[in-house]
């Protein structure tokens, strides 16, 4: 019998005009976001490329490594940003690096392409998200109601059905006959992404496959939801209404107030504060070291290469000095920013997980490995980079990089001696690794333990639900 009821509702849905409709807008749409992910892939593949020839570009002609000034890393494109953008867009993907200070990213992919900001991207998650759970919904509005507006629900019981077998053949053959034709154009851009020059390996397959899981998870939840909808209203036009603004409140409201909401409990000392404190600490430390250049006296007299390099060697203790109390008064001051900022991520976080949609978006991103973590990630690989630079500098030149050095040439005979330019290519290679899955797999687990929770928990209602329902 149950076999019976899934293949009938299979029969019925993929048989209507409806489906065939809704079916290919969602196939095109599901298609053209692999597509245009993958493009914009071999875009943002060309920026960076082209940005690494202009640095090296920049560095042709010096003769000496003292004069590599503002060498810049970049953060390479990760080929699953093309199917879940998560913040990938809005974090800078470019460091300047200086030998020592603190750094900062800038160059965000919004900043160079702003319209992108207003409309934003055509990724998988806003397809799953927005354009799939509307699917879901209008696919199962009416799956108890409609019937028995229609009259079928009180003809079908008039056989001898058990209404246990009938509510799960209900969900299942409802789940089967929208998510297994959806797997198809899915499949299909999988299938196209190595073809269009997005490349994937092992632990990227299996991410992709996890979010494309989550995603039919997320899916679940909006046929069991709907289901169970139907279950509790006697017109489908009820329950149409009631689902679409538990919708509005799911992937609009919720986790925009969750946001605000936590913005509001835990106070988050501003980027601009924390910059005008740290700038009036330097301020002082340079008028400091002022008073300090004023008042030196070389030890050594009649020698001015010597006398150079005891200047040189005390601008290195000063410029030492002052980064030591400025890198004390930055890790103090980020640390706490950093605090606040996870006890702030922690409650908007907390309260988004009520929306379904929500939990969805937080899984993926950190599948993908665009989560809000990306940024630090990209801070810290650029710190690791700083310090072999600074190594590398001090092998070459017997000193660390500071605001000024001062050499001292002789030119004899009137003409100033051929130095030989320096090879960029013995520079150390920023090389980028992207955040390991095992890193991220815990919160993405959490995530989808949780729409798993959401599905579980509406099946049952409806099961329970129905076993009582007038189908009369």
């Amino acid at each position: 019998m149950l076999k019976l009821i899934i293949e009938k509702e299979l029969r019925e849905i993929i048989g209507s005009t409806k489906f065939a409709i809704t079916f290919g807008v969602c196939a095109v749409l599901i298609l053209l976001a692999f597509y245009v992910g993958a493009k914009n892939y071999q875009a943002s593949r060309a920026q960076y490329e082209a940005a690494r020839v202009e640095n090296f570009r920049q560095l042709e002609g010096l003769t000496d490594w003292l004069e590599v000034r503002n060498h810049r890393i970049f953060m390479p494109p990760q080929p699953l940003a093309v199917l879940v953008s998560g913040v990938a867009n809005d974090v800078g993907r470019t460091v300047v690096v200086q030998g020592r200070g603190e750094l900062a990213a800038h160059d965000s992919r919004y900043n160079d392409d702003p319209i992108y900001a207003i409309f934003r991207f055509l990724d998988l998650e806003f397809i799953f998200q927005i354009v799939l759970s509307l699917f879901a919904i209008l696919f199962a509005y009416d799956a108890i109601s409609g019937e028995k507006e229609r009259g079928t629900l009180r003809l079908s019981f008039a056989n001898a059905i058990a209404r246990d077998k009938y509510i799960v053949g209900k969900m299942l053959g409802s789940f089967l006959a929208l998510v297994v034709p959806l797997l198809i154009p899915i499949l299909i851009g999988c299938l196209l992404l190595p073809l269009l020059g997005v490349p994937l390996h092992g632990e990227e397959w299996a991410r992709l496959a996890l979010i494309i899981f989550s995603g039919l998870l997320y899916f679940g939840v909006f046929l069991s939801l709907s289901i169970f909808v139907s279950t509790l209203t006697q017109r489908s036009s009820s329950s149409f209404l009631v689902l679409l603004t538990v919708w509005i409140l799911s992937v609009l409201i919720i986790p925009r107030t969750a946001v605000l909401l936590a913005g509001r409990a835990v106070d988050v000392p501003s980027v601009d504060e924390i910059a005008s404190q740290k700038n009036r600490l330097s301020a002082q430390l340079w008028k400091e070291d002022r008073e300090r250049m004023s008042s030196f006296k070389p030890t050594q007299n009649g020698d001015p290469e010597a006398i150079m390099r005891e200047f040189n060697k005390f601008m290195q203790d000063n410029a030492e000095e002052r980064e030591k109390k400025m890198n004390e008064l930055a890790q103090r001051l980020n640390e706490d920013r950093r605090n606040r900022q996870a006890q702030q991520e922690k409650i908007a976080f907390g309260l988004a997980r009520i929306s379904p949609a929500a939990a969805f978006s937080l899984a993926a991103a950190n599948l993908s490995g665009t989560s809000i973590a990306l940024k630090q990630h990209f801070l810290d690989a650029a710190n690791d980079y700083q310090q072999s630079f600074a190594k590398f500098i001090q092998e070459k030149t017997g000193m660390n990089l500071s605001g000024f050095v001062f050499r001292m040439r002789r030119v004899t005979d009137g003409e100033e001696p051929q130095e030989k330019p320096i090879d960029a290519n013995e520079l150390p290679v920023f090389e980028y690794e992207p955040v390991k899955m095992r890193d991220v797999f815990d919160g993405a687990l959490f995530d989808m333990g949780v729409l798993l929770l959401f599905n579980l928990i509406f099946f049952v209602a409806g099961f329970v639900k129905f076993l009582r329902y007038d189908v009369r």
